[in-house]
């Protein structure tokens, strides 16, 4: 089954060990949306369908400057695709995710397999088993191997016990380096995911279930995705990602607008490095210009 190298797995650490910054890229759904996906349309299925376009977003992004690049694999579950009626092509579509970003990736350069919630509770909650998530964690992720992807980033997590079984499924059943990352909201007490979970919690308990990188991804913009690295730095000794959005999405003449430019994230950004964020990238409302200046701040271009 694992007939790859699993010497190859370690680039991306042994980059990050030997001090490097590396640049993630930006949103998925924001370009997909940007280029022909319907309001409520499978952007999954765009693998399948649109491959121009997939191939044409990690492209873009690793032009302007990304060290690695996520796939359009987000909703890519059983449970996700079941909703628009492919449960049976969830194999196809990751594997095709992995192999369209691969396609435009240089040596030095890597993808990772976006690995989103499933949107189910596990039991007692829900009526979803442990095996039964297990199972479909393990389809995603490896498939998302066998189209060649090189690491996952299991992110978007609000429940541990989700996020465990992702880290899992990836530990047991592929070579892959594992990263994953939560999502927290700030309250009047601080920050917490919707499940409960502090910055220092998910750090220290995504490190025990086996994750190589921990971090935080969506849900803020990037004042509070420093604030919120600075308490994950102080909980592992672990490498960080911080996937932060272009701030929080406001209206304007019905369109949805994320406020913050290219310019006022990548001053920014900056600190994320001095806090010793490892690898940096944008989630909602960022796109390749974000991360040209990105880029451009910390030297790399």
């Amino acid at each position: 089954m694992h007939n790859e190298n699993p010497s190859r797995k370690n680039d991306v650490l042994c980059r990050i060990k030997s001090g490097e910054t590396l640049i993630s890229d930006g949103a998925t759904g924001t370009f997909l949306q940007q280029n022909g996906l319907e309001p409520g349309g499978d952007p999954e299925e765009f693998n399948a369908t649109r491959p121009d376009v997939v191939k044409r977003m990690a492209s873009e992004y690793f032009l302007s400057g990304s060290d690695l690049v996520l796939t359009n694999s987000f909703g890519g579950t059983v449970y996700r695709q079941s909703h628009y009626g492919f449960g049976d092509r969830v194999a196809e579509f990751n594997k095709l995710a992995a192999e369209h970003a691969k396609s435009q990736a240089t040596k030095d350069k890597f993808v990772f397999g976006s690995v989103g919630p499933t949107g189910e509770f596990l039991q007692p909650l829900g009526n979803v088993s442990d095996e039964e998530m297990y199972d479909a964690f393990k389809i995603q992720v490896t498939a998302l191997e066998a189209g060649g992807a090189d690491g996952v980033v299991i992110e978007t997590m609000t429940a541990m016990e989700e996020a465990s079984l992702a880290i899992q499924a990836a530990k047991e059943n592929t070579h892959l380096t594992v990263a994953a990352t939560m999502t927290f909201d700030k309250g009047p007490r601080g920050y917490f995911t919707m499940m409960g979970i502090t910055p220092e919690q998910a750090a220290s308990g995504l490190a025990e279930s086996g994750a190589d990188i921990v971090g935080t991804n969506c849900g803020n913009g990037i004042d509070n995705m420093i604030e919120i690295a600075e308490r994950m730095r102080s909980a592992t000794a672990l490498p960080l990602l911080v996937h932060s959005n272009a701030g929080i999405p406001g209206m304007e003449k019905g369109e949805i607008i994320y406020p913050e430019s290219p310019e006022f994230m990548a001053e920014r950004f900056l600190q994320l490095k001095e806090v010793g964020v490892n690898i940096i990238g944008g989630c909602c409302g960022t796109g390749p210009a974000h991360i040209e200046a990105l880029a451009k701040a910390l030297g790399k271009r």
